[in-house]
């Protein structure tokens, strides 16, 4: 049985999905968190959360990582930690230097730090020879300008270190150009106290269908878990508002898109590790949109174990104690799953929902979960806005998309406008 330092996390699915793996693998773990309360609001009602289930919950500053380093090693002299995780981006580059400093299984901390920063994820794979968008690193406005004026209309801009999405702008010209650095400009410290850094990245706009590439990463090996389509809304936002395992692509897409991936984690030096790589399928081939050194989110490693019976998660947990990750897919029935996210589109109070009583009941339907009546609700436009989800999967063919599709048409959201 392992032990693992687990080192904040995501509030959302992964919160559960991480202690589920790690107490049905038979370990343990000690959970530490700058600010308990913050997950403790987003706790199931009736139930406690998952993160209350470890063996020790302490409290210490987890943004200042120079001195949560000393800390966490006098911490492990008392527990003996055989590893260290997260699911939250933001700490990530945390948690990997705290593996590399207590001699802990884990990717290197420089890999990590780059594919967590946009910017130096794009100059590395650059110089790595992995096809990607051109783009340019801007640090302040005049340097915006001119960079999107040589790059050309349209084009995207983002942030070099938020996720899910946040202040990332499709731009179409100089207008829409200073809409979006203001706004991000104006959002100096992340959700989790943290100061952005203030440059931002300018990229060409890829057009074509975008996917995601999941691995594992363990000894020196990067394994293909599969490939998952993805659909995206909320324009100029970039907002997920779908999923499909495996993808549904052309022969010889989900290869090529697979290659680069691996190509992607190469560039980057990044081993030991599950990883969540973006691909656009542009006309002139494959191009990384970007690599997420952990697991997929928005349910995505769901979808991949209905489909295959492989739990990302729990392998998530074995490459955090050091051991191999078990990859061998397994017949379970289901030839494709999917999910669908209702996007809110207008401003108010959510009163309920039209339709969706009856949902849980639909042939193969997996999941359905809505946000709560008086819940306050904006335009989505990021992929924190949802109003909730259906997973459906399909046993016989590809189709899963559509059943979500059909299935969430049928719902709508009652808003009162404020």
């Amino acid at each position: 049985m392992g032990h693992l330092l687990m080192v904040e996390s995501w509030v959302g699915s992964m919160s559960r999905l991480l202690p589920r793996a790690i107490r049905e693998d038979g370990h343990e773990f000690t959970f530490l968190t700058r600010d308990l309360h913050h997950y403790l609001r987003s706790a199931p009602e009736g139930v406690a959360h998952p993160l209350l289930g470890a063996c020790n919950v302490l409290t210490a500053e987890t943004n200042a990582t120079d001195a949560l380093l000393p800390h966490v090693e006098k911490l492990h002299e008392v527990f003996g930690f055989d590893g260290v995780l997260t699911s939250c981006d933001y700490y990530l580059p945390t948690v990997a230097r705290l593996a590399e400093h207590l001699g802990l299984p884990g990717p290197s901390a420089d890999s990590v730090a780059r594919a967590c920063r946009k910017d130096e994820t794009r100059r590395a794979l650059e110089d790595a020879g992995v096809p990607g968008p051109r783009f340019a690193v801007c640090t302040d406005w005049a340097a915006v300008v001119s960079s999107a004026r040589e790059i050309g209309y349209p084009l995207v801009l983002k942030p070099v270190d938020l996720c899910a999405g946040m202040y990332v702008r499709r731009v179409d010209d100089e207008v829409a150009l200073a809409r979006a650095y203001r706004d991000l400009d104006g959002f100096p410290v992340n959700a989790r106290g943290q100061r952005r850094v203030t440059s931002v990245l300018l990229e060409e706009l890829l057009e074509g269908p975008e996917v995601s590439v999941e691995t594992v990463s363990f000894a020196g090996t990067a394994h293909v878990v599969g490939v998952t389509d993805k659909s995206i809304g909320g324009a100029p936002a970039f907002v997920e508002t779908g999923h499909m395992f495996p993808a549904r692509l052309a022969p010889g897409q989900a290869e090529a898109a697979a290659d680069t991936a691996l190509a992607a984690l190469k560039g980057l030096g990044l081993d030991q590790v599950v990883a969540h790589t973006e691909i656009k399928l542009t006309p002139d081939g494959p191009r990384v949109v970007e690599v997420n050194p952990r697991p997929a989110g928005n349910r995505i490693t769901e979808l991949v174990r209905h489909v295959t019976g492989i739990d990302l998660a729990a392998a998530c947990v074995d490459v955090a104690l050091g051991r191999a990750p078990e990859l061998g897919p397994r017949a379970t029935g289901v030839d494709s799953a999917a999910i669908g996210f209702l996007l809110p589109e207008e401003e108010g109070v959510l009163e309920g929902f039209d339709g969706a009583e009856a949902l849980e009941e639909c042939p193969g339907v997996l999941e359905v979960q809505f946000a709560k009546a008086g819940t306050a609700v904006r335009p989505a436009d990021s992929n924190n806005t949802y109003l909730g989800h259906v997973m459906a999967a399909d046993p016989e063919g590809g189709a899963a998309r559509e059943r979500v599709e059909a299935l969430l048409s049928a719902v709508g959201p009652r808003v009162a406008r404020r």
